[in-house]
């Protein structure tokens, strides 16, 4: 289960807190240690962690606590409220163009489920009767063009395709060309998987960005890759200013350290997350 694991050690970590009449700094101190081994041990970014315990003490320690009625059901509270505030508090949607078609750049490393994940996503945007239309700018991997065709053939969603001898960037800009020609409202372009310190290929990407403008620049990461996720997160968005991020494989995960670290890092939401 997600967050499963983190859930129940943060109850553990709150319990004795409970019923409390009185509660001294010490018994915050206290309970703010086992919060803090709690979520580390979830894998959650240690500068994640720091910032967190000292934003719920700073408030926990306050003399409205201290003197309520119920002080540890009012820190209980406190640590729910920044779990929130950590997570995000409204839900995040794909930002659709006003004038169409939205443009959806889907980048990523290599393994972290991007094709799949266009699919999955093309058939969300098709329940919400939009007419997307995925495009194949991965010209690198073997088979990379093929695998999107037969996740597109899956959900009944056309693929462009230019093959693997031309540019990504000129594919891309095809692609938003035969969209406005065939009335296709959203565009989903599959991209080659890279690895974050790979300047050719994270070049490659900003010359994606420079000839099509994308709506959304969604960033793909796989929430099993665990502390690296954030190094990850954080260079993708250094380069492209990412609009969200999409976390694969979550089932795989029930730490759910991924998923709070890199929405704290890169104060980006979460707009969807796959599991499978």
């Amino acid at each position: 289960m997600v967050f499963g694991n983190l859930s129940e050690k943060l109850q553990n970590a709150l319990a004795k807190l409970k019923g409390k009449g009185r509660l001294s700094e010490k018994d915050v101190n206290m309970a703010m240690r086992e919060v803090r081994l709690a979520l580390l041990e979830a894998d959650v970014n240690f500068k994640v962690v720091k910032d967190f315990i000292k934003a719920v003490k700073d408030r926990a320690i306050g003399s409205e606590v201290m003197e309520s009625l119920t002080p540890g059901q009012q820190v209980i509270k406190i640590v729910n409220e920044e779990l929130t505030l950590l997570m995000g508090e409204r839900e995040a949607k794909i930002d659709f163009a006003p004038q169409p078609p939205t443009i959806i750049l889907m980048c990523g490393l290599q393994g972290a489920g991007k094709t799949t994940t266009s699919g999955k996503l093309a058939y969300n945007l098709k329940k919400q009767n939009k007419r997307p239309l995925l495009v194949a700018c991965d010209i690198y991997r073997l088979a990379a063009i093929k695998q999107l065709e037969v996740v597109g053939n899956k959900v009944d969603v056309p693929v462009f395709t230019m093959g693997n001898q031309n540019k990504p960037n000129h594919i891309a800009k095809a692609a938003i060309e035969h969209a406005k020609r065939n009335s296709y409202d959203c565009v989903i372009i599959d991209t080659a998987g890279r690895l974050h310190i790979d300047e050719e290929l994270m070049g490659e990407l900003e010359e994606i960005e420079e000839s099509v403008d994308p709506d959304e620049i969604l960033l793909v990461v796989d929430a099993m890759t665990g502390q690296d996720a954030v190094n990850v997160a954080e260079t993708f968005n250094e380069k492209l200013e990412i609009t969200g991020i999409i976390l694969t494989k979550l089932d795989g995960d029930a730490r759910g350290g991924a998923a709070l670290s890199i929405r704290a890092v890169t104060e980006k939401p979460i707009k969807f997350v796959g599991m499978g």
